[in-house]
């Protein structure tokens, strides 16, 4: 969009990265996908850090798409730096020594970018961008930063990504903008249990949780499944008596799920459930483990008995 005296609009867009003279295309979606055990060690540096240090800085790693346009941010590692407010000083030495020992281990992970600690981005931020957009290229660097202050009205981490994108008429490192980019944190199914067990802590008066037993947490499984499967079948007679409009999407969803559940017999879940359940709870202390395993099985059969009724989304 162009300046004219009818407006005094400004149009941004990602700047395009160059490899020897030659313009590297970049695409306009751009998402961030962050692996929880990122997250996890920037707290870690942060809480290890020195009484006089504000905030800490390190290096992201991980993988791109071949346009660049998608980033998986899977590990990452410490720097030691110093700041004060006249002067930033990075280890670059200690980064580059870091990173080709992290090759030895993981040669598919590349550096992504760079992290830091706190809400607000200040005047260091450009340098610090411009040192790691050199080591990235002929991609953009990724700036991720996290509230560990917890100075946001919500009292969370505050997780944001940035880019950057050079202003003004002189050509300085500190003379960048910074582009917010939306960024979302990416788990495997593994991984599920132990994010789910430590969120359980914020509910506790010491923020503090403990691992539970197998039995224990079937149950909760148990329990879970339970109110899914309520959940759905409630939408589907909705759907059914007219109540709620049909959406194919969510219906082919649903009939994907359910094809993949086995036909098995009530009584023969059953053997299958206490012998599961026998192997992991003493009988001296819970001389029924199975007790709510024909609720669950009845569950199960009834939603199998109901598969019919999804066609209709087809």
């Amino acid at each position: 969009m162009s300046i004219d005296a009818a407006t005094s609009a400004l149009n941004l867009s990602f700047p395009p990265s160059t490899v020897n003279g030659f313009v590297v295309p970049q695409s306009r979606s751009f998402t961030v996908s962050v692996y929880p055990v990122v997250l996890f060690s920037i707290l870690d540096h942060y809480l290890r850090r020195q009484e006089n240090q504000d905030r800490v800085i390190g290096t992201l790693l991980g993988v791109r798409s071949e346009d660049g346009s998608e980033v998986e941010v899977r590990n990452c590692f410490p720097v030691p730096h110093n700041e004060t407010q006249d002067q930033v000083a990075v280890d670059m030495e200690y980064h580059h020594n870091m990173f080709d020992l992290h090759k030895k281990v993981n040669p598919k992970e590349l550096i992504i970018g760079w992290y830091a600690t706190g809400a607000n981005l200040n005047q260091w931020n450009a340098l610090i961008q411009d040192f790691y957009s050199k080591e990235v290229l002929p991609f953009q660097a990724i700036h991720l930063t996290m509230d560990t202050a917890l100075k946001n009205d919500e009292k969370l981490l505050g997780v944001k990504t940035y880019v950057s994108a050079p202003i003004g008429i002189s050509n300085k490192p500190e003379n960048c903008l910074f582009l917010p980019v939306p960024c979302d944190v990416k788990y495997f199914d593994a991984e599920r249990s132990g994010l789910d067990l430590l969120a359980s802590a914020m509910n506790e008066s010491d923020r503090s949780t403990s691992l539970i037993s197998d039995m224990n947490n079937l149950e909760k499984a148990i329990l879970t499944v339970q109110e899914m499967l309520k959940r759905v079948s409630e939408y589907v007679n909705k759907v059914l008596d007219g109540s709620v409009p049909a959406n194919n999407t969510i219906g082919r969803f649903l009939m994907d799920t359910i094809s993949v559940v086995p036909q098995i017999d009530q009584v023969e879940f059953e053997k299958m459930f206490n012998r599961f359940a026998d192997g992991r709870v003493p009988r001296q202390h819970d001389p029924n483990p199975t007790c709510d395993c024909r609720k669950t099985a009845t569950s199960h059969l009834n939603f199998n008995q109901n598969k019919a009724h999804y066609k209709k989304y087809r």
